[in-house]
């Protein structure tokens, strides 16, 4: 048997991994950062990698009907905006760094995330500016 078994980042809870993005005063998506955000390193932006499957929810109706019953919980997810592929703007301060296989990734919870930019390809949403 080999000890070099593969390995894979599992992210939890209401987190994503994000690629990061080197501070420029413009993003590679076209984002301009003032200059207070960038020579104070207060805002930083990436690429989304993996994110975790939400915030975990319990069932309200599951604390009140018959409690002595032993049932395994359920768990539901509420699930979070950000997906795999957007770019996320988000607070340098909250996020968290780890280098996985020579990799540098940030970890950040969804709470941190300001502003995410999504590929639109069917051209229209609801609360998203753009043209």
């Amino acid at each position: 048997m080999s000890d070099e078994t593969p390995k894979r980042l599992i992210v939890v809870g209401d987190r994503v991994l994000i690629t990061p993005e080197a501070g420029e005063e413009r993003t590679t998506v076209g984002l301009y950062l003032p200059a207070t955000a960038v020579e104070g390193r207060q805002v930083q932006g990436g690429r989304i990698v993996a994110t975790g499957p939400g915030t975990p929810m319990t069932e309200p109706a599951s604390m009140d009907d018959e409690p002595w019953k032993i049932r395994g919980p359920e768990v539901k997810y509420l699930p979070m905006q950000a997906e795999v592929g957007d770019y996320a703007l988000f607070f340098r301060k909250a996020a968290v760094e780890l280098t996985f296989e020579g990799k540098t990734y940030l970890v950040v919870p969804q709470a941190a995330i300001l502003v995410l930019v999504k590929e639109d390809p069917g051209g229209g949403g609801g609360d998203r500016l753009g043209a």
